[in-house]
């Protein structure tokens, strides 16, 4: 279903109708949903630092609320942040600091949800093929094309994928509060 998660009312639509087509139990969350800023400090307006917000920390956050009452335990939690998090680019302050504030959820999620065996972690790539890349200026993805230590290239969608399937899985099970980079060595810690 298509929802606007910017909208409070978000979250429990989209659990309402999850839970009608699939069954009264929730096992995996993905918080994928997100919008990316090309405004500068200077040119940062109320309205879009609340459209920026309001997609990438907030919603996460009521998705969690929504889910949780329908929730088996051991549960996954994965949200998708990004290496822009802890690296400063020109014109994505508002992007960034979402997903730090994305970040730091992550952290407190596992270790308020953690004692059922749930885990929460991050996923935070790097530039991959996608329309939201296709939104930034070339200036800031080149230099990060010619740092990436696997063929300098963009990812695969596929390949952030594989991650997250693996975080979802049972063999993930003592993984958790954590953000891994999946930049192909753009960023590494």
């Amino acid at each position: 279903m298509q929802c606007d998660l910017k909208s409070v009312e978000a979250p429990k639509k989209i659990v309402d109708e999850t839970v009608k087509a699939f069954g009264p139990h929730i096992d995996i969350l993905v918080n994928n949903a997100a919008i990316i800023s090309g405004q500068f400090a200077i040119d940062i307006f109320p309205e879009h630092f609340d459209e920026v917000f309001h997609t990438n920390v907030r919603a996460p956050l009521f998705m969690v609320q929504a889910v949780l009452p329908h929730w088996r335990r051991p549960g996954r939690i994965i949200n998708i942040s990004s290496i822009a998090a802890r690296q400063g680019f020109p014109s994505t302050g508002t992007y960034a600091a979402s997903k730090s504030a994305l970040e730091a959820y992550t952290r407190t999620w596992a270790a308020e949800l953690g004692h059922d065996g749930t885990t929460v972690n991050a996923v935070n790539p790097g530039p991959v093929k996608s329309e939201m890349l296709d939104q930034v200026d070339p200036a800031i993805i080149e230099p990060q094309l010619k740092a990436t230590l696997v063929e300098q290239r963009t990812g695969r969608p596929e390949e952030i994928a594989e991650i997250v399937a693996f975080l979802a899985e049972s063999r993930s099970s003592w993984v958790s509060g954590q953000c891994i980079s999946a930049s192909g060595g753009y960023h590494t810690y």
